[in-house]
């Protein structure tokens, strides 16, 4: 099996982009030697018709400078279209694999405050933009600084001695906001996401009258992010204040110098005038570059971004295709440890658990809160990666399988139940375009939500999530996900708090489910506080502080007690547990 890191899918795009940039360079080189028609024709104007008075002369020179402008205008437009489809193929080539790594990333990649998508943007805004266009005429400057030495030494010199200042401003600029950029960007993720946050919480915080508190926050919030980037745009004015006022000082200087050479008759009049010109153009690209010194900072920290975030996140290829599972579960010494809080500590939220379960058994998992049940169900089914040990599907570790295969086969029902913006039809078929009509209906009455669906406004077509969506009661976005959770009877069912939000008939609703799965030969795993959630399974773990405190058959964990005695015990392991 061969693994390769995805930031070679990054590397490897923007190489594909060689031919484009090159062709993009050479537009540049044509577009500084036609730049160089003004300085030519002034030249020639002061040079030849005055001294000669020839219309003729004047007219046959102006023609030729309309046609130069011409094929310059020609070249400057296939330079910015070809920019703007290089940006669009890099925003293509890398868009899927940016949402899906950021998703990755998601589960644990372990790059902190990553979103490659909004990075991608940066990069592809400034690709498009004028910014990139400017940047391709640096390297043509050296041209006009050999023009201006061919006219005459010193001006060249002085020229030289100005890029070489202006350039020394742009790095100190750059160094000096380079800490003060990246601490601005911080500064406006944490500011967003306790927005984002805010905003999906508003019936939290309007019930308990936290509006004004949480507006005095953020607002703490925006006063600290904008005095960062105050402070942030601050260097970058004065460097592109001092760029531009050095500048025009320069051409002064070189029209004064000019003049005193034309008095000591080492040049002609019309030298004076082009040396102006061209110490402008010399200087414009290092101008404009100092001036959108602020973009370019963005796009370096974007690319360097990207880089880190595909180097984390790593793919396999060259799967072996592997036999359909049928749902033999084992687990070995799984253990899973906090982020790092510093100082090398680690909190242990899992450890070393050990289990084996067969096609078709049901197992519940009971624990007092932070016993580690949720953070078990995201190991069981993929979602997060463990420290130690491994989870095996027939087996075959998690990365032994094409993560999109091998969810095909799993069913998950997190604690927090979200719908994506779409149809009902679309959640339950997780959005795959193979799943057929029959297929979701299937799904849906497995579990048991089928008459519900048809009660609503549109049926299976109704409209559900984001800020267009219907709103559903938590029950019935609860049970609609458990029928995407069903969805082509998967071999592994994994189901965190399912009954959450059910009423009695939800209830036996679920309870149904549970064994028409294991019926069908689906092992189903069920993280539970409420008794009625594992009425349907025949095995009980029991969690504490992340440690497999007991695990066995129900009868023998519980007694063969009655429902009543059972539901006692139930809640009694789940809420008071002991180490």
């Amino acid at each position: 099996m061969v693994t390769d890191g995805a930031s070679n899918r990054y590397f490897s795009t923007l190489k594909k982009q060689r031919v484009g940039f090159a062709l993009v360079l050479v537009f540049s080189g044509l577009i500084s030697v036609l730049m160089l028609t003004g300085s030519i024709y002034m030249l020639q104007v002061y040079d030849r018709v005055l001294s000669s008075g020839s219309i003729m002369t004047l007219a046959g020179l102006f023609s030729i400078v309309v046609v130069m402008y011409l094929f310059f205008g020609l070249f400057d437009l296939l330079r910015q279209r070809l920019l703007s489809r290089i940006a669009t193929r890099v925003d293509l080539d890398l868009g899927r694999d940016c949402f899906l790594a950021q998703m990755q990333h998601v589960n644990g990649s372990g790059v902190k405050n990553a979103d490659p998508l909004k990075h991608l943007g940066v990069l592809r805004h400034f690709l498009s933009g004028p910014t990139a266009a400017s940047l391709f005429d640096l390297p043509f400057v050296p041209l006009f600084l050999c023009v201006l030495f061919m006219i005459h030494p010193l001006l060249g010199s002085i020229v030289l001695g100005g890029a070489v200042v202006a350039g020394l401003a742009a790095v100190l600029g750059h160094i000096s906001s380079r800490r003060l950029q990246q601490a601005s960007t911080k500064q406006a993720v944490l500011q967003n996401e306790f927005a984002s946050d805010t905003f999906r919480n508003a019936d939290v915080v309007s019930a308990m009258g936290m509006q004004q508190n949480l507006g005095d926050h953020w607002q703490g919030m925006q006063l600290s992010n904008l005095a960062m980037q105050q402070r942030t745009a601050s260097v970058s004015e004065i460097v592109a204040s001092f760029s531009k006022t050095f500048r025009i000082l320069l051409q002064s200087s070189i029209l004064t110098v000019g003049a005193v050479l034309v008095l000591q008759d080492q040049i002609s009049a019309g030298m004076i005038i082009a040396s102006s010109i061209l110490s402008g153009r010399a200087l414009a690209p290092i101008d404009q570059a100092i001036g959108q010194w602020r973009s370019i900072s963005q796009t370096t920290l974007a690319h360097r971004t990207l880089r880190k975030f595909f180097d984390a996140v790593q793919q396999k290829t060259d799967f072996i295709e592997l036999p359909k599972p049928t749902g033999r579960i084992t687990v070995k010494s799984l253990t899973k440890l906090s982020a790092d809080q510093g100082a090398g500590r680690q909190e242990m939220l899992l450890q070393n658990i050990t289990f084996t379960l067969k096609p078709g058994d049901g197992l519940g998992v009971i624990g007092k809160s932070a016993a580690g049940k949720s953070i078990l169900a995201r190991l069981l089914v993929g979602a997060w990666r463990p420290d130690r040990g491994e989870v095996q599907i027939d087996g075959a570790a998690f990365d032994k399988w094409p993560q999109a295969e091998i969810g095909k086969f799993i069913g998950y029902l997190p604690q927090t139940v979200t719908l994506l913006p779409g149809s009902i039809s679309q959640n339950i078929g997780r959005f795959d375009p193979l799943a057929t009509d029959a297929d979701i209906i299937a799904a849906a009455q497995l579990a048991k939500v089928h008459d519900l669906i048809l009660g609503l406004p549109d049926g299976y077509a109704t409209r559900v999530g984001g800020a267009f969506g219907t709103r559903l009661s938590g029950g019935q976005i609860q049970r609609i996900a458990l029928a995407r959770a069903v969805l082509f009877k998967p071999v592994l069912v994994v189901l965190d708090e399912p009954n959450a939000h059910l009423d009695g008939a939800g209830d036996d609703a679920l309870e149904r489910v549970i064994t028409d799965l294991r019926t069908a030969g689906s092992t189903v795993i069920v993280m539970a506080h409420r008794p009625s959630a594992i009425a349907a399974v025949n095995k009980i773990m029991v969690l504490d502080q992340g440690r497999m405190i007991q695990f066995d058959t129900k009868d023998n964990v519980l007694g063969a007690s009655g429902a009543r005695q059972e539901s006692a015990k139930v809640r009694h392991l789940a809420n008071h547990t002991r180490g």
